[in-house]
């Protein structure tokens, strides 16, 4: 960090950022921010070496901040973990968030009830539903089936965005289960009651 002269060597924001030591975090969540005025401009760090037209030249004033990406997703449900967690790259799938996270319990998950709760504006909303007369941020649900044909599929190409919350359901035999233990636990806690009841008498 520092105020740095601008000259032949450092004119342009790729040279200006190496002058100043390169970055300090992972580059695939790095993000560049240049401040001019009272415009500003954000770029992803990766992008800014893969499109040369990016690597502008620099202005007396201009103020470069170097920040890792702020977005996350929380998952929920019958996963390897459940936790809120940072994105690790540019552009994540369903598919890849469900990876970071350790998978689908394969002992406990149902793979055709992936849901992914986000808010979308108005102007999606209205895209999605074919409609024109919603107004303001809506509440949506987006169901994914591993199973199916294209499953897999359409996870892979399904974009998790900030704010996301991923929650995977439990496979039914597993609610059947979990029903016939409590009421298998309640069975033999009585049968433990009159056991001891008839030996005391």
């Amino acid at each position: 960090q520092g105020v740095y002269p601008i000259d032949r060597p450092t004119r342009t924001l790729t040279a200006m950022l190496a002058r100043a030591g390169g970055i300090i975090i992972p580059p695939e969540t790095a993000v560049i921010t240049v401040t001019r005025g009272s415009h500003q401009g954000r770029i992803w760090f990766q992008d800014l070496y893969q499109r040369p037209s990016f690597d502008i030249a620099l202005r007396n004033g201009d103020r470069i901040l170097v920040q890792e990406d702020t977005r996350a997703f929380t998952v929920l449900g019958a996963t390897g973990a459940q936790n809120r967690v940072p994105f690790q790259t540019q552009v994540l799938s369903a598919v890849e968030a469900l990876a970071i996270v350790g998978g689908l319990n394969t002992n406990f998950a149902d793979p055709t009830g992936v849901f992914v709760f986000r808010t979308e504006p108005a102007e999606i909303a209205n895209a999605v539903l074919g409609r024109d007369d919603l107004v303001g941020d809506q509440r949506f649900v987006y169901v994914l089936d591993l199973t199916g044909p294209v499953g897999m599929f359409h996870a892979r190409d399904f974009v998790i965005r900030d704010q996301d919350l991923v929650y995977v359901t439990e496979a039914p035999y597993v609610a059947w289960q979990k029903t016939l233990t409590a009421l298998t636990g309640a069975t033999g806690a009585a049968a433990s009651i009159r056991s001891a009841a008839n030996g005391g008498s």
